[in-house]
């Protein structure tokens, strides 16, 4: 039994609360929360602590705050050589404090509050600098994952830049898209057998061979007319830098 403290009461925190708690093998021991009500329709009010110097001992505390908070709150914690891990995308391993061993524990997905979502095909990204830290790590993520991954503090940083693009990037372009439905009436479930099939695609192309589009056949008249429709100078400008970067990658 893997014995943890969650740090955290934001969006990715809970999350991991509640796959934790279903997880076997895991015991959720406690969770610190600056603001414990937030965590109340979770965990019951004995579970839950807002000073640090009640946090219990465990095998694992798994800091899950806002990046720009993980060096504070590891520097507050009132305690030395345990395994203390972040769970951020960006942020190094060594913005951890060094009066504990530190590491990695990093779920790669997008978390929307008040949305399930199952962690068993999610990638857990792992890092950690002693290798007995890093099997106890692998084995929590091998509770609530089917994909458990060593991941370094740099690679983790081009993953996290590669998933805006992915997730963030092409979410802007869906609610643009879903702007440009409504301005004229029409309902933006037309396009989602478009956008399930382009996903899917992927998972058999690369994303090169998948291309398709006016601007890769260089349908200069078809792209003239998508210009003089776009009215919102923000979508023309976009719609053209695209155009441009699809085109660019078509002749490497």
């Amino acid at each position: 039994m893997i014995k943890v403290v969650l740090i955290g009461s934001g969006n990715v925190a809970q999350h991991l609360i509640q796959v934790l708690l279903q997880a076997k093998n895991v015991d959720l021991a406690q969770a610190f929360a600056r603001n414990p009500n937030h965590l109340l329709h979770l965990l019951p009010e004995e579970k839950i602590t807002s000073d640090y110097n009640k946090i219990i001992e465990a095998d694992l505390y798994i800091i899950s705050v806002s990046d720009n908070a993980i060096s504070e709150v590891s520097s507050q914690l009132p305690f030395e050589n345990r395994l203390v891990v972040h769970t951020s995308g960006t942020s190094d391993i060594s913005v951890l404090h060094d009066q504990n061993r530190i590491g990695v524990f990093y779920p790669l997905q997008t978390f929307t509050k008040g949305k399930e979502i199952d962690f068993s095909p999610i990638p857990i990204c792992l890092e950690a600098e002693k290798e007995s830290d890093y099997q106890l790590l692998e084995k929590l993520g091998n509770c609530i994952s089917q994909k458990v991954v060593r991941i370094s503090s740099e690679q983790r940083k081009s993953l996290h830049v590669a998933a805006v693009f992915v997730c963030n990037f092409v979410n802007h372009l869906y609610h643009i898209g879903n702007e440009i439905c409504t301005e004229s009436n029409v309902s933006f479930e037309v396009l989602h057998p478009l956008i399930q099939e382009t996903a899917h695609k992927i998972m058999e192309l690369s994303p090169k061979e998948a291309q398709t589009g006016p601007a890769l056949r260089n349908d200069t008249k078809t792209i003239e007319k998508h210009l003089d429709f776009l009215e919102n100078p923000e979508y023309k400008n976009l719609y053209q830098l695209l155009t441009q970067s699809i085109q660019h990658v078509k002749k490497l």
